[in-house]
């Protein structure tokens, strides 16, 4: 069964959603990305004990930050689903993606365009 989920989605594969620092999720920021959405297996059935734990925590700790800089907490989300779950995926994706077209284009993104363009005309 092909499952098919928006094509602006770009998927990183990591070990275990324990792996994805905190700096790995504001750099996709600063390279652009409109938003981020993490999926770990479901809370209490980690492979790595806590690893879906500390993500979360992480996730949270990103919001935080982006609120504050102005980006948008609601930007970066996590999901918990187990490995048989292909078709919530799907649906989450599509929620997020919606979410995200709702708030608009990263606000970073947006500044350096503008400041590309302020370098291009001097």
């Amino acid at each position: 069964m092909r499952l098919q989920y928006p094509t602006n989605i770009n998927i990183i594969r990591v070990p275990c959603t324990g792996k994805v620092d905190i700096l790995h999720i504001l750099r996709a920021f600063e390279k652009g990305a409109d938003g981020v959405y993490a999926v770990g297996c479901m809370e209490g059935d980690c492979h790595y004990n806590t690893g879906n734990l500390r993500a979360r925590k992480r996730i949270e700790q990103a919001a935080k930050i982006l609120d504050t800089v102005g980006v948008g907490g609601q930007r970066v989300q996590m999901r918990n689903l187990s490995s048989g779950e292909g078709p919530l995926f799907v649906k989450y994706a599509k929620e997020i993606v919606e979410q995200i077209k709702e708030l608009g284009p990263n606000p970073l993104k947006q500044a350096k365009a503008g400041i590309q363009k302020e370098k291009n005309a001097a």
